[in-house]
């Protein structure tokens, strides 16, 4: 069986995981659970429910699909040998059923447009193909659109782009849309856009967010004449089958070395449109933390810091300090993911 990031795996006991980056352990694959049915679990969050007419399945937020993973379900915690514990995944045993998110575009864009939101879906479509020049078999789509419990009235267009070198096409395509075409414009062009959102991080403010996103072009509002209502779209880059390689280590180890906050040089950025965020770099100063030589790359889990920094750029970063050991290569790395200290995280350019 051979994955990649965001496509959907579904178990038999009702949950859905989405796999979650490129390294996996022998049979399993590294998941974030996002959805459960009903009869798994329930939420009291408005936003959570899922269907039309019905609820068909309930959406995580923040904690609560790992919460339940570990408390209820311990089936879907694999063990991970670098970091010497559990993380949620799913054994290949315990699949049931694979979506992948090209071979859902395909389907969707094979409906009869019978409803709202598959019109501007094929609206927005067309003209990103006739601006970028890129393929159908280039996009995939993945969330609502992908399990088929979508909104037409509510929901968001979520589509993935796959490769690099389709995501650099497509983000200068973007780019001449929002300034030549009336109905798409840049998400992030203002303020306006967040102003509803709970921000939290301590070390990261919410006009350093919106000019950080805003330069991504992955995030897109289109005014749909058939929805009557601005439409959310993104664009999540996701790697071509050429540059899908596992890069799973059985023999390394990771160990925590504590919190580091420093200024650094990205020295490449080949791999910072995916998930985990890989950035090499230079550290040019430490401002806080451990004092140690061989400091050789941001290693980043959290969207919020993908596609943040280009080459040659210099970086403010705050994170966990981790020692890495593979082999006689032992180097350490910043790493921003989840858990204690999550929202004092930070990553930026200067």
């Amino acid at each position: 069986m051979k994955l990649r990031d965001r496509d959907a795996l579904l178990t038999g006991d009702g949950m859905l995981f989405r796999v979650y980056g490129y390294m996996h352990p022998k049979g399993a694959y590294v998941c974030d659970p996002e959805y459960a049915s009903p009869e798994v679990f329930k939420s009291t969050n408005p936003r959570a429910k899922r269907g039309e007419n019905k609820t068909v399945y309930y959406k995580f937020f923040a904690d609560e699909g790992l919460k339940l993973i570990f408390n209820t379900f311990p089936q879907y915690a694999i063990y991970y040998e670098p970091l010497q514990k559990c993380v949620a995944g799913v054994n290949e045993a315990d699949i049931t059923e694979v979506r992948k998110p090209d071979v859902g575009l395909q389907q969707v864009l094979q409906k009869e447009p019978n409803d709202v939101l598959l019109k501007a879906l094929n609206d927005l479509f067309a003209r990103v193909l006739n601006q970028s020049g890129l393929k159908e078999t280039d996009f995939g789509v993945f969330g609502s659109l992908l399990h088929d419990f979508y909104h037409p009235q509510l929901s968001d267009l979520d589509f993935i782009v796959y490769g690099r070198k389709n995501l650099d096409t497509l983000c200068r395509a973007l780019e001449t849309l929002y300034r030549d075409d009336p109905l798409l414009r840049n998400e992030f062009d203002n303020m306006k856009a967040v102003t509803s959102k709970d921000w939290k991080f301590l070390n990261y403010s919410l006009e350093e967010y919106v000019w950080h996103q805003r330069r991504k072009m992955i995030y897109a509002y289109f005014d749909s004449a058939d929805a009557g209502r601005i439409v959310k779209a993104e664009f999540e880059p996701v790697k071509s089958w050429k540059e899908n390689v596992n890069e799973f280590n059985n023999f390394a180890r990771i160990y925590h070395a504590g919190w580091i906050k420093a200024i650094v040089e990205i020295t490449d950025d080949k791999d910072a449109p995916y998930i985990p965020s890989i950035y090499p770099i230079q550290v040019k100063e430490v401002l806080d933390g451990p004092e140690v030589e061989d400091v050789t790359r941001i290693f980043s889990y959290m969207e919020e810091f993908r596609m943040q920094a280009k080459k040659g750029e210099t970086v403010l970063v705050e994170g966990n300090l981790e020692k890495v050991i593979d082999g006689t290569n032992i180097y350490h790395q910043i790493t921003i993911s989840y858990g204690p200290r999550y929202y004092e995280q930070t990553m930026k350019v200067i």
